[in-house]
């Protein structure tokens, strides 16, 4: 066929096939037609016209894809990890046939320690094996599910927002978070936002009032010039000159507007919290003169309140507004309401009966949206056609705001989320931390991970006919015996289906599903209601939407209807003998509840990802004091004391699950890292008692030994180096990682080992109290602030005899010659190393110093004792012993 003549020419239905043609591009150019964002300066992403712009392929191609970490980075620390199993070998096999006879005791406890030390770093070094970081295409996102002159079919999402007691939670930063909620930049009737008051506080209900009030001006604004971020608390506290370029009058014009009204926002709120400050002795009232309903926050009805999102309510332009729903769940006397994992567990009913969205993406009350794509983020992964069905979460790193630039107390955890989740990533997902996850909602109803279909056995046509006879004989043999077989089985899983856990999917629902869309008959034909209630509870209309995988609501149900149902899934007695909690929604059994929900997941196939945008996703405030950080690290470490020692431990649990062999070893790591505070308590200790016996845990080092202890520490150097290099993390993260390892280890975790054995075996629960004693103003005041609290007494007592010891040692070598000064190099560099550690610990105990740094006065401190001791040694005033003075005989006069 000639490409220059016309196709009229051959004369064999050219007209037909043109209009198929035209047709067939005109579907193409709706199918693939991008929608136009604004840009920072009113740029609009270029011409969807231009012919560079490769819209037809775009369209078609992934919307992510995996970056695996370079081989050039990749292999040499893979290596160092094999040649370092290696000379831990070797080393402990030096260790256990040397052993020290005079000092068998601390020998025998130093190699007990040491071997812990290699499980435990075993446990935490393979899931980092195969590490691998994502990239998204926000673009091609658009492309897929935002047609121009269409709506958007972008996946719906719910947002959880959890708070209890606004004294300790600001209203003002919950506020915050809500406000870049409803300005994240995402389809306005696709998004809804649920706030869990779980103290039913007036406060907390006021202040959202405010806040629902001051979205109709904040929403608009910042989509129209599209700032970052979108919580107007740290848009206007960013150190940024916003005149530096050229913008548009009206831009600076409307800022100082709105950073007027901000600031009377702010005034009311903080007008609030004053007034809060003294509750009446009836009660709170509400304006009608009756009494609010959660006056005694132990004992309160269900209180709903939609505060956008109905009415017709807008922003100033006229423009719809996200939903705003205002949820404090029922409490009475006698019930475990199960903390913060039974909110959220209300949380996902209440929004399946309101709006049910198949996504939901939770955070905490002070983390606040910083990146306002972060759900178009995730939905690259959630929405992708290939490999989106087996996601259950995308969970996102925390970053935090208002941590000092040293980060003394390695609040950051940049180790963690920048090295061990990229790990996790390339084996079965990161493990859930509890805030910046978006779910999918059927993988928390406890069902399994679809299963991949095996393709069909392939024929082949190029045998002769005879071949084709034979194989219709036998076939037709073996045909009829597997039929046999097959309806054997069929009447076997009959059977069995009875006895089946209910985690499986599969519904039945006669009496509601009946003309609601999106209902699957073929699965709900499966199970009888007794069952889905069983699982579910007795609510016709929410089980009604655990049918329906891609969300929505049942249509022609009058809103009253909605929220009267909204109120009865969220009543005390509603999860009585139901899954909820054990196979359904956040599981209870522990404070650290995000674990045991994110493991739970993985066990039914689940697989998880993890999203790092350039642009951090959420931001947070963290305890930047000594104290709260313990605290903090205390409560992490009891859930993992609690769940290793209930049935959930990943050590036994679900071995014929979909769970993978070194995603466990990372979850049994996450379980049983609380162990190693007791081998390391005692492995600080064991310097001081070196030091002050003059003993030492390793023989007289010969140059094999030497050569082993100087390929152990070498090795230890260069893995962390490489993991530091792929992981993209500087030196002083590292070792503030390092340094709390330490602290957080002979304290919180301590504690928490022995607080969980008591809670677990005997059922005695025991809290820790911190009182505040002074504080101080500025900036990072709250870093200065000392709080006595019982956990500092463990580090405080191994600095304190780590550096007697080392004076002690000292002034013995001293006195006993230069001969000792060689045997006491090791057990100097030994106790150093923990001192060293706990420098972060000192200087929290010892608060602000506004004259002289506490280096200085630690060292002043130990260099006096040390040159005391000198100047008594070699004191010029005093005779040595074994000179003979004798007269020299001559006469001087």
């Amino acid at each position: 066929m000639d490409p220059k003549k016309d196709l009229a020419v051959y004369g064999y239905g050219s007209v037909a096939w043109k209009d198929r043609m035209e047709e067939w591009k005109k579907r193409q150019n709706e199918k693939l037609q991008m929608v136009k964002h604004p840009g920072e300066n009113g740029y609009d992403g270029g011409d969807p016209e231009d012919p560079d712009l490769p819209k037809m392929d775009e369209g078609r191609q992934p919307l992510s894809r995996k970056l695996p970490i370079s081989s050039s980075r990749i292999n040499p620390y893979r290596i160092v990890i094999v040649l370092r199993m290696i000379v831990l070998g070797l080393f402990f096999h030096y260790r256990i046939l040397h052993p020290v006879n005079d000092a068998f005791a601390l020998w025998l406890l130093s190699v007990i320690c040491e071997i812990w030390f290699a499980v435990s770093w075993i446990l935490d070094q393979f899931p980092k094996w195969q590490p691998i970081e994502r990239e998204t295409y926000l673009d091609r996102l658009s492309l897929r599910y935002e047609k121009e002159g269409k709506p958007s079919e972008l996946a719906p999402v719910d947002i959880f927002v959890s708070t209890v007691d606004p004294l300790k939670e600001p209203p003002l930063i919950t506020a915050n978070t809500v406000l870049s909620i409803l300005a994240v930049d995402y389809p306005v009737d696709k998004v809804s936002c649920y706030v869990s008051d779980d103290g039913a506080a007036m406060l907390t209900f006021e202040a959202l009032s405010e806040t629902s009030e001051f979205a109709r001006k904040w929403v608009p604004f910042c989509k129209k010039y599209q700032i970052e971020p979108r919580a107007p608390e740290w848009y206007f506290s960013q150190k940024v000159d916003y005149l530096k370029d050229k913008v548009h009058p009206a831009f600076v014009r409307e800022r100082r507007a709105m950073k007027r009204d901000y600031e009377e926002f702010k005034i009311r709120i903080n007008g609030l919290v004053s007034m809060a400050q003294k509750v009446p002795e009836e009660g709170w009232t509400m304006q009608d003169g009756t009494p609010w309903p959660g006056n005694n926050v132990r004992d309160h009805p269900g209180m709903i309140q939609v505060f956008l999102g109905q009415n017709g309510v807008r922003d100033l332009d006229g423009n719809e507004l996200p939903k705003l729903v205002y949820v404090s769940r029922e409490k009475r006397p006698g019930f475990d309401h199960h903390k913060k994992a039974g909110a959220m567990n209300s949380l996902i009913r209440v929004s399946a009966v309101l709006s049910n969205a198949p996504y939901l993406l939770n955070v905490d009350c002070d983390h606040y949206i910083n990146n306002s794509k972060a759900l178009r983020e995730a939905m690259c992964f959630m929405m992708d056609p290939i490999s989106g069905k087996k996601i259950c979460y995308v969970q996102f790193p925390q970053r935090f705001d208002g941590i000092d630039r040293h980060d003394r107390y390695s609040n950051r955890n940049v180790v963690f989320f920048d090295i061990n989740m990229k790990g996790l990533d390339g084996i079965q997902g990161p493990i859930y931390v509890g805030t910046g996850c978006v779910f999918r909602r059927q993988a928390l109803y406890g069902y399994d991970a679809p299963k991949q279909k095996k393709p069909p056995g392939k024929t082949c046509n190029c045998l002769p006919k005879w071949c084709f006879c034979c194989c219709c004989c036998f076939g037709s043999r073996k045909k009829n015996r597997k039929s046999k077989n097959k309806e054997n089985k069929l009447k076997d899983s009959k059977k069995k289906s009875k006895n089946k856990d209910s985690s499986t999917q599969i519904h039945a629902l006669e009496n509601i599903e009946e003309g609601i869309e999106g209902i699957d008959n073929e699965k709900s034909a499966l199970m009888p209601q007794v069952k889905f209630e069983k699982k579910f509870g007795q609510s016709p209309v929410f089980i009604a939407s655990t049918l329906m995988e891609d969300g929505g609501i049942p249509q022609g149900v009058s809103e009253a209807s909605h929220l009267k149902e909204a109120i009865h899934v969220i009543s005390c007695g509603y999860e009585d003998k139901t899954e909820w909690g054990k196979e359904v929604g956040w599981i209870y059994g522990s404070v650290t509840e995000d674990i045991l929900t994110g493991f739970k997941m993985h066990c039914h196939g689940w697989r998880s990802v993890y999203c790092m945008p350039k642009r951090p996703a959420f931001k947070g405030s963290a305890p930047i004091n000594l104290s709260d950080r313990l605290h903090q690290v205390l409560r992490w470490a009891l859930g993992s004391v609690e769940i290793l020692l209930s049935r959930h431990c990943p050590i036994w649990y679900a071995y014929r699950s979909g769970l993978k062999p070194l995603e466990r070893f990372s979850y049994i790591a996450s379980v049983v890292y609380p162990l190693t505070s007791i081998p390391l308590l005692v492995y600080c200790t064991l310097p001081a008692v070196c030091l002050l016996t003059g003993k030492f845990i390793v023989p007289e080092i010969s140059s094999y030994a030497s050569i082993l202890f100087m390929g152990l520490f070498i090795s230890i150097a260069v893995t962390s180096v490489l993991e530091m290099q792929w992981g993209h993390v500087q030196i002083d993260d590292w070792w503030r990682n390092e340094q709390f390892w330490v602290i957080g280890g002979v304290s919180s975790h301590l504690f928490a080992l022995f607080q969980g054995l008591l809670k677990v075996l005997a059922g005695v629960n025991t809290n820790f109290t911190v009182t505040s004693k002074a504080a101080d103003d500025g900036e990072f005041s709250d870093l200065y602030l000392f709080k006595w609290t019982s956990l500092l007494i463990p580090p405080m007592t191994l600095l304190i005899i780590n550096i007697i010891g080392v004076i002690v040692g000292i002034s013995d070598a001293i006195n006993n010659g230069y001969e000792s000064w060689g045997p006491l190099f090791g057990r100097l560099f030994f106790a150093l190393w923990v001192i060293m550690h706990l420098y972060p610990f000192l200087k929290g105990m010892m608060g602000k110093q506004d004259r002289l740094p506490t280096i200085i006065v630690v060292w002043s401190i130990l260099l006096a004792s040390i040159f005391s001791l000198l100047w008594v040694r070699v004191n010029p005033f005093t005779a040595k012993g074994g000179i003979v003075l004798e007269v020299c005989g001559l006469d001087c006069d």
